[in-house]
């Protein structure tokens, strides 16, 4: 019997930038159900990046979420014996959280600073196609290429 699907809950967007995408990164910086922080950390951050950059910072975003969101991944299979990594292509949705939880994880591993100005510094590395979330990616891009061999296991 096939699994079902768990209906997807609809996100409000976020009420400053009036941004979907905006929103759900918040969601993913907060941590223990703490919004409102979560949302001054996004803010600052976007405020800073207008500031330093002169740009405006949606536009910065969405370039850096562009550039580190991957295009193929690998997935474990096991065929008989054997676990093979089997190239696959990222779809649509899965891009995005991706590319959002690798800039987190890059920020949160950058020390010494508040998480805002760490934030800032991986979103505008990401936007200028450097930095440690586009190195993941081309990790990632750099294993399916690798395995590519195995691409006939796939689903």
């Amino acid at each position: 019997m096939a699994k079902k699907r768990k209906a997807r809950k609809e996100i409000q967007p976020d009420p400053l930038y009036e941004n979907v995408v905006v929103e759900k990164f918040v969601n993913y910086i907060m941590r223990r159900g703490k919004k409102t922080i979560a949302r001054k950390i996004v803010y600052n951050t976007f405020d800073a990046i207008k500031d330093k950059t002169k740009k405006n910072p949606l536009e910065v975003f969405d370039l850096a979420l562009q550039n580190v969101s991957p295009l193929l991944e690998v997935k474990p299979r096991r065929v008989g014996g054997a676990t093979y990594q089997v190239p696959r292509e990222v779809k649509g949705e899965r891009k995005l959280t991706l590319a959002m939880r690798w800039i987190i994880e890059a920020a949160r591993s950058r020390k010494g600073k508040p998480m805002r100005e760490r934030l800032l510094q991986e979103l505008i590395d990401a936007s200028n196609n450097t930095g440690t979330a586009v190195k993941k990616k081309e990790n990632a891009h750099r294993m399916a290429e690798a395995n590519r061999a195995f691409a006939h296991f796939g689903w």
